[in-house]
């Protein structure tokens, strides 16, 4: 069996390699890397995990809460005590509690946003973050080792491991719940009385941010709650072509603005009153500006390569350190457990903050964009306008290009370099930066990312323009570039 671990874990289709037997091969390998002393010493923790606990969650995908009892078997099966979720719960709320149980690994059953024929697993550390690439790398070395030697999985009888205490069903959303209180002050979002409709996009964050704004006096509709593995035919991907319904809510009156997750609850994604999508770029950008000006916090900013430069003039204004990362909130968690940083996001919606696990969480972002709302005391359509008036205007749009034929990453990377262009939409070139793919940056701040996948025939083309002719003649490089590759 051919398994590879990406930057966020293993994703396959359901019923072809994503099936019990290989989960089972796949869990055992985990078992045997985690109970390696590689894994225990891995990260530096405040506290040095329990090396035989595991935490294991499922998300709302078909199968999903069976392949995750059959994880657990398999742990328990090796020792392990195992704590696995009630029911589907969001992936940040598993990451939490890995950390808050003093766990040594957590797997999270999902295929995030991916398509709904897909599920996967989320492998995390005991910092909550996402397993570091040296540990995916020791899972494969174990999985290849065990297939060489005819060793196959071990398998406890499930209400075996019950009874012996070996799997105890546990709900990891109250102690999530009270931790999210540290980070939010629920008093201004109490004061503002929002009417808020979140699209849980029939992910496993349904039901999580209207159960902690119970109280507050909003009036929080939710939609697209219900189970449905199939997601409605839609990806869960909190991306404005996938946000028809959210609109149509608000524009019914359902809300004053719009949240939305993803398939399990790491991502987010927003609506203004007007219907108009709010990207993660922008909320990223207003919650650097809110716990900058209004919290008075500091600390240092991480952003990926493939995100607004809006937090950059942002962060210069403030005085803050800009990192800037390959693609992968992976590269954001390695700074968020080495130094002080205030935020760190990636362009796909995974953003934390500072006093959180180093983990993207849709929920908290979704949580602090009504605590912005309701402290500024203006609709989000204008917060969204006073923030481009200081740093934009910043328009961005993003192509996947499919190629022909797969392309050598490494050899389109240097030719993308070699052929770097002087000047697109009249604007000339000012630096070239190669951590992931090939990023020009114009004069004006305009820039356009290109990146080969390493894995499909496919050219990604990111543009960030501070006009829209800017951005279309960016991705029209792009085009030319994907279009002369015969």
């Amino acid at each position: 069996m051919t398994v590879s671990f990406g930057t966020d874990g293993w994703r396959a289709v359901i019923s072809d390699t994503f099936t019990f037997h290989n989960l089972r091969l796949v869990t055992q390998a985990i078992a045997d890397a985690a109970a390696s002393e590689f894994w225990s010493y891995s990260h530096s923790l405040e506290n040095e995990p329990d090396a035989k606990k595991m935490v294991v969650g499922f998300d709302t995908r078909f199968l999903s809460d069976r392949y995750a009892k059959d994880v657990a078997r398999v742990l328990a099966a090796n020792g392990f005590t195992v704590f696995l979720t009630q029911s589907d719960a969001p992936t940040p709320a598993i990451s939490y509690s890995v950390k808050n149980l003093n766990a040594v690994a957590g797997v999270m059953i999902t295929a995030s946003h991916n398509a709904p024929r897909y599920n996967g697993v989320k492998l995390k550390s005991g910092c909550g973050n996402s397993a570091s690439p040296e540990q995916c790398r020791k899972i494969e070395v174990y999985l290849n080792d065990n297939e060489a030697q005819g060793r196959g999985p071990n398998l406890m009888d499930y209400e075996k491991a019950l009874e012996l205490g070996l799997i105890t069903r546990f709900n990891p959303i109250p102690s999530y719940h009270e931790h999210l209180r540290k980070l939010i002050n629920f008093d201004i979002i109490a004061n503002g009385k929002q009417r808020i409709v979140v699209d849980s996009m029939y992910g496993s964050g349904r039901g999580v941010i209207q159960g902690i704004l119970n109280g507050t006096g909003c009036e929080v509709h939710e939609i697209r709650g219900e189970m449905n593995p199939g997601f409605g035919g839609v990806h869960p991907e909190p991306i404005g072509k996938y946000l028809g319904t959210l609109a149509g809510a608000i524009c019914t009156g359902m809300g004053s603005f719009g949240l939305a997750t993803d398939g399990d609850a790491d991502r987010i994604g927003a609506m203004d009153e007007r219907g108009n999508f709010v990207d993660p770029h922008k909320i990223m950008a207003l919650a650097l500006k809110y716990l900058v000006e209004k919290r008075g916090l500091t600390g240092s900013v991480v952003r990926t390569i493939s995100t607004t430069r809006m937090i950059d003039r942002l962060a210069k204004k403030y005085g803050l350190t800009l990192h800037e990362t390959p693609v992968g909130f992976n590269h954001i968690a390695d700074y968020m457990m080495k130094e002080d940083v205030l935020i760190g996001g990636e362009e796909s919606g995974g953003i934390s903050f500072k006093g959180h696990i180093p983990e993207g969480d849709g929920i908290l972002m979704g949580l602090l964009l009504v605590e912005i709302v309701s402290d500024a005391g203006v609709t989000l359509h204008e917060l969204v306008n006073n923030l481009l008036d200081e740093v934009g205007p910043a328009f961005y749009e993003r192509s996947d290009l499919r190629l022909k034929h797969p392309v050598a990453k490494d050899k389109m990377v240097m030719r993308l370099e070699q052929e770097a262009p002087a000047v697109i939409g009249g604007e000339s070139l000012k630096e070239v930066v190669t951590i992931d793919g090939v990023k020009y940056i114009f004069a004006d701040d305009s820039w356009l990312l290109i990146r080969p996948s390493g894995t499909e025939p496919v050219l990604r083309v990111y543009a960030e323009g501070r006009s829209r002719e800017m951005v279309k003649a960016m991705l029209k490089f792009g085009e030319d570039i994907a279009t002369s590759i015969s």
